[in-house]
């Protein structure tokens, strides 16, 4: 068969199909032509992958490709040119010096899933559109909120990332609070928290300062005492406060907040307390690294992406509840349009989203096929990747900021601001053109270089020329 043909023949049917309808695969029959399609579009994306060793993580050269369809429909081997030519010019996680974000390289049980998924294209916003993923979905987030501590009963649902899961758990937080039209109630982050919170505030129609932030500590901790001050003013301008989130995972140092304390404190005063651990959370899985997420278990809502450290591909997080019923009191509507569900509230009553994919099937193939022993090495040698690298890093000239879970950033000592933001785009054109991507985040009012040390092809002979790069960059500054 002709595969060069503008359109896509479903079959061996001798006559051709109409336009849009060729586009289909045949629901009768094996379609030779979606095979083919497929297998060389596996090959293609196999070749990017295996070939990323001999490029850098960013690409050298960035050609746009048009970005509206054409009067008539492409061929197979154009439309395969036209795939290359956004895999030439896309970033490249699996190269071992993509070390600048939480961006680990997939792993291939989450690939195949991701295709999968396309094909089914079943709608995770009712049970009918997607009975066996359905029930996957509450399984995997009912074995999810298991591991981490949650009593039975827990629940939750998958979301298109964690700034969505945040929302998703403030909204809840509201609802059970009885606040749902009081604008000025109040959410308390750590000064270090992510900037979702901000975007949550503005959609939920939060006052200004509906986002407070509460100092953190030498370690990059939420100050306890800080917050109970804070709660303090707060009933002093009769502001309700809508919930404490506490952060297990910065986004520049990785720092962890004091969950259990704050968790006290919430208890004591009848508060939501919600744990952002869309870094961090996820080590909670891991029997040799459950313990830096102490006190997780007495949150009532937590994040938790996967896709950030073990490679399941994007996006994938997870919001998990204590209470069951938390999300459908929140977003229940009925879906009058649907079929009732046979036990469970349907998808597309717990959270904002409506339609969505199965997202949730490559997560649970891509655990699969870690199992327990590859998900505690993933996250054991992510750690120790972070630990062997600060030991290489010269602290009496650069300043260090970690924490106990897999990122470091690192500047210049002294308080130079003007000079680190220099150094920091010096350093990281240098290592780039070493093929070593590093991020330039701001902290505190100073440029860092960061290291995310989550990629599994990263050896310690990079981390030894990282170090050793980063040490010369600061001798001229002294």
């Amino acid at each position: 068969m002709n595969t060069s043909h503008p359109l896509f023949l479903v079959g061996p049917s001798r006559n051709p199909a109409p336009v849009a309808l060729s586009a289909f695969a045949s629901p009768d029959e094996l379609d030779p032509l979606l095979l083919q399609f497929l297998e060389r579009a596996s090959e293609r994306l196999c070749s990017w992958i295996g070939g990323a060793g001999e490029r850098g993580p960013l690409p050298a050269l960035r050609v746009l490709p048009d970005a509206a369809p054409e009067e008539n429909g492409r061929d197979m081997n154009q439309l395969l040119d036209d795939l290359q030519q956004v895999m030439d010019g896309a970033y490249q996680p699996s190269h071992p010096g993509a070390l600048a974000h939480l961006d680990p390289p997939p792993i291939s049980a989450s690939i195949a899933a991701d295709l999968i998924c396309a094909g089914l294209n079943n709608n995770l916003l009712a049970e009918e559109l997607s009975p066996s993923l359905s029930h996957l979905e509450r399984q995997l987030c009912t074995w999810f909120a298991q591991r981490i501590g949650f009593p039975n009963g827990a629940s939750g649902v998958a979301a298109s990332g964690g700034t969505l899961s945040n929302l998703i758990a403030l909204v809840s937080a509201r609802h059970q609070a009885g606040l749902n039209h009081n604008p000025d109630a109040v959410v308390l982050v750590s000064a270090d928290a992510h900037v979702s919170w901000q975007k949550a505030a503005r959609v939920m129609g939060l006052q200004m300062d509906g986002v407070r932030a509460i100092p953190v500590d030498q370690e990059g901790g939420m100050d306890v005492e800080q917050l109970e001050i804070e709660l303090a003013k707060l009933s002093e301008e009769r502001r309700p406060c809508l919930a404490v989130v506490a952060t297990a995972g910065t986004t520049v140092r990785g720092a962890i907040d004091p969950v259990s304390s704050i968790a006290d404190v919430c208890c004591r005063l009848g508060l939501w307390l919600h744990v952002d651990g869309a870094i961090g959370a996820v080590f909670a899985l891991s029997t040799s690294t459950a313990h830096l997420l102490h006190g997780i278990s007495q949150a009532d809502s937590i994040t938790v992406n996967p896709q950030k450290v073990l490679g399941i591909t994007k996006t994938s997080s997870l919001l998990l509840v204590r209470h069951k019923n938390a999300l459908s009191d929140a977003f229940s509507t009925g879906l009058p349009y649907m079929e009732p569900s046979l036990e469970h509230h349907h998808g597309g009553e717990l959270g904002l989203q409506g339609s969505r994919p199965a997202e949730v099937l490559k997560l649970w193939l891509g655990l699969r096929q870690l199992g327990e022993s590859g998900i505690e090495q993933v996250l054991s040698a992510a750690i120790a990747r972070r630990d062997y690298f600060q030991q290489q890093l010269d602290s009496s000239k650069l300043q260090i900021l970690s924490g106990p879970l897999h990122l470091l950033a690192c500047s210049p000592c002294g308080p130079h601001a003007q000079q680190d933001e220099q150094w920091s785009i010096n350093t990281r054109r240098l290592l780039l053109s070493q093929g070593i991507m590093l991020s330039r985040p701001t902290h505190q009012g100073r440029h860092f270089l960061k290291a995310v040390l989550g990629n599994p092809h990263t050896d310690h002979a990079l981390l030894d020329r990282l170090a050793l790069a980063l040490n010369e960059s600061v001798e001229t500054l002294h």
